[in-house]
């Protein structure tokens, strides 16, 4: 089993996101940080996944079509953009794949490669948030439209 952290926007829609992928076997939802000047907490999970099932090339690419990847909002601190590395091949790969991507969107992505550092889970109440009850308003309004781009886009990878 392989890990990555991906940040980017509330933890509850980017949990469901790559809860819904084949080959992804755990979502840990929390606060992840990394060394300064990016070392203030920020909302992301980690991914556990069979990489001989999913490629992390596949996971970088459906995270980045999933949030504002592109946006230099002002609550970038609390939803930093980001693929959280625990090894300097996975930083290699994810800065490929970002500079890959890069030139299928009209603005440039923010997202950063940085140095996995620490995480803190949520409250475990928030756990599997979409799954608990998929009808809570903010599930329909934010999560449901994410999933179906993702079951649209790639639905090879789908399961569910």
């Amino acid at each position: 089993m392989h890990k990555i952290g991906l940040g980017g926007g509330c933890h509850w829609f980017t949990e469901a996101v790559f809860q819904s992928l084949s080959g992804v076997a755990r979502v840990e939802q929390g606060f992840i940080r990394s060394h300064a000047p990016a070392d203030s907490w920020s909302e992301a999970v980690i991914v556990h996944f069979d990489e001989s099932r999913i490629a992390l090339d596949t996971l970088i690419e459906v995270h980045v079509r999933t949030h504002s990847s592109t946006a230099r909002h002002s609550m970038r601190g609390k939803y930093r953009s980001a693929v959280y590395v625990f090894d300097s091949a996975q930083a290699d790969e994810a800065r490929r794949v970002l500079l890959h991507l890069n030139a299928e969107f009209s603005d440039a992505l923010v997202t950063e490669v940085l140095e996995f550092a620490e995480f803190r889970a949520s409250d475990a109440r928030y756990h599997n948030y979409y799954d608990s009850d998929p009808d809570r308003p903010f599930c329909r309004r934010y999560i449901d439209p994410k999933l179906d781009a993702v079951r649209q886009r790639f639905s090879e990878n789908v399961n569910r």
